[in-house]
């Protein structure tokens, strides 16, 4: 049955799609649009009448919510031939042949086709709907095995034996996910022992309402992707958690979530579906103009999450992630707490972004960029040097974080015009060192770190001169250019700045 969400958003969007239609039939006819307007207008508002009526009527509406994709369509087609007949009925009973069969016909047709493109966004927006919160599944079980009492610092994960853990415990979780999630939660915590919380929730308020620090661990076996305020989330589970507990999770990826539609779908048709579910729910819900629309048409279900956004918000909500593994098209996480949260009031998602870095003075500065990483990616970068190391020229080999259009900007330098910013605030200088994350600065010696703080950084670094490849080549490379610099500041950059672009334009000197 329709809700009143279906018939009002299909209703507007349905009105606006004919009503477009109808003009660009209008701007189409080869004739004055001050005759034609004015004379069609009027039954032009009939015609709307009738046809909304006939869609409530028929259902036509709810169709991509309830059905398949080709059945909705069907379903839209054949509402849309009969409101056809009947029109045309009407039009020859009461002599209205004198209308004109293009701006008729044009309107029906192209009103269709933009039905039809609602509807196959509206079919994959609205019909991936999450079950029901099951929390209540796991809060008898907590009541018995939980300690009210605040334990100060959380054990290791220990070797675990899971043949004796408790049945309704083992049912309640395959029933909610399956037997390999039960067996993976299984190897990470003891199941037997009571220092945990089992929820299955995407509502925080289910995590506010546990005693404080009386848990070792958290599982949620509900997916990130349908959680509307995922930091707020995080953030709630790391304020009840002691120092070094462990928090478990989950989240499709875009990756997994990619493999998904082009194995569930037919080849061509999957690779449209696949684009137009990117572009609502991903890009969407990322910039205020159409975050709105987004949540009001999905409630904030089914959101579309790279690995890199996820585990970079669990990094900025005083997570680290210890362990991770892909069980039937979930990324399952073993998350473990290391501090407190960073409370970022002002994620950034847009296209420029600002990025924290250390300037001269050891100032933090943010430094203006085009973004080139997915969102909360900046948080990682310890994870990546973790698990990646460094390649050649100082980059991180195979880092995940980066886009597919970030590596493009990265190879033509587009990335770094907003730096110009910075450089008429006053906080950098052309040519210089780089200006350095925090982490990154760490990697530094001690020499070299209190060398490059008593200057501002520049756009162009010395990386471009001597081309290092390693981090010991670096830290040489800048470390010859600023004793030069020291000595003689213009002689050096005018001499360091020519040989970059020299390298630049005629060896095609890259960063990796």
């Amino acid at each position: 049955m329709m809700n009143r969400r279906s018939v009002f958003v299909n209703t507007v969007v349905d009105i606006a799609a004919l009503t477009i239609a109808f003009l660009i039939m209008i701007w189409i006819k080869p004739a004055s649009k001050r005759v034609y307007l004015p004379t069609y207008l009027t039954p032009f508002l009939f015609f709307l009448v009738i046809w909304i009526i006939i869609s409530i009527i028929s259902r036509k509406y709810s169709a991509p919510e309830k059905y398949s994709i080709s059945r909705a369509a069907g379903h839209i087609l054949l509402t849309n031939i009969i409101i056809t007949g009947l029109l045309t009925i009407f039009m020859y009973a009461f002599r209205y042949e004198s209308y004109s069969r293009i701006i008729v016909l044009g309107t029906i047709t192209l009103g269709t086709a933009f039905e039809l493109f609602f509807a196959f966004c509206d079919h994959f927006i609205c019909n991936a709907k999450p079950g029901p919160d099951t929390s209540k599944v796991f809060e008898a079980y907590q009541r018995t095995v939980g300690r009210y009492t605040e334990i100060p610092l959380a054990e290791p994960l220990p070797a675990i034996d899971i043949v004796h853990v408790p049945e309704d415990i083992r049912d309640a979780i395959i029933e909610e996910s399956n037997t390999e999630v039960f067996t993976f939660i299984s190897n990470c915590i003891d199941l037997n022992f009571p220092d945990y919380s089992l929820l299955s929730t995407t509502t925080r308020f289910n995590v506010d309402k546990l005693p404080e620090k009386a848990y070792h661990k958290i599982v949620n076996l509900r997916r990130i992707n349908d959680m509307r305020y995922i930091n707020k989330f995080f953030e709630s589970v790391n304020r009840k958690l002691p120092e070094q507990g462990i928090f478990i999770g989950c989240f499709e990826s875009k990756n997994l979530r990619k493999q998904r539609i082009f194995k569930k779908y037919p080849p061509v048709f999957n690779s449209i579906y696949y684009f137009f579910d990117f572009i609502i729910k991903r890009v969407f819900p990322k910039f205020t103009l159409t975050k709105g629309i987004y949540f009001f048409l999905t409630r904030g279900n089914n959101r579309v999450l790279s690995k890199a956004e996820v585990f970079g918000r669990l990094y900025s909500c005083g997570f680290e992630v210890i362990s991770e593994q892909s069980i039937q098209g979930l990324l399952y996480y073993i998350a473990r707490k290391v501090r407190k949260p960073y409370y970022d009031e002002n994620p950034t998602y847009g296209p420029l972004i600002k990025l924290r870095r250390i300037g001269k003075n050891g100032k933090i500065i943010y430094v203006y960029k085009f973004r080139t990483m997915h969102p909360f990616a900046e948080y990682l970068q310890e994870y990546v040097y973790n698990k990646s190391d460094l390649q050649e020229g100082g980059k991180f080999k195979d880092d995940f974080r980066v886009t597919t259009l970030g590596k493009i900007f990265r190879k033509f330098w587009l990335d770094e015009f907003p730096m110009f910013i910075n450089f008429f605030k006053g906080e950098m200088k052309l040519f210089g060192v780089r200006p350095l994350s925090e982490h990154y600065y760490s990697l530094y010696s001690k020499e070299l770190q209190e060398k490059r703080i008593k200057y501002k950084p520049g756009l162009i670094p010395p990386f471009y001169v001597d081309m290092p490849k390693s981090l010991e080549e670096i830290e040489a490379s800048e470390m010859k250019y600023l004793i030069a610099y020291e000595k003689h500041p213009f002689r050096t950059d005018w001499k360091y700045f020519w040989k970059a672009v020299w390298n630049i334009l005629f060896k095609s000197a890259r960063s990796s």
